[in-house]
């Protein structure tokens, strides 16, 4: 019969290396304005973020409703150019 055990040094230092990984996460988010269709925030978060159609329409109405929803989360390097493809596509996203 095979049994774990941890030390608690052993689990403190996994749980370092969780809390490490969680603080290098990033999203992106989305903001509202006053310019873009639905259609078009649509069709850019499917496109660039590949998003499902149900999940991109979802994104745009928190959007319109809320001001802001974040549309991306993961590391720095992967968020940057889907953050330059939706900046170049007129919309308002920051990566945070």
């Amino acid at each position: 019969m095979n049994t774990f055990r941890f030390s608690t040094k052993e689990k403190t230092e996994e749980d370092g290396d969780l809390l490490l990984e969680e603080s290098k996460k990033h999203e992106v988010v989305l903001f509202n304005d006053d310019v873009n269709t639905f259609d078009w925030v649509i069709k850019s978060l499917i496109e660039v973020c590949e998003h499902e159609q149900i999940q991109a329409e979802q994104s745009a109405y928190i959007v319109h409703y809320k001001g802001k929803c974040s549309v991306k989360s993961g590391e720095w390097d992967e968020l940057v150019p889907i953050h330059r493809e939706l900046s170049r596509r007129d919309l308002s996203v920051e990566v945070v």
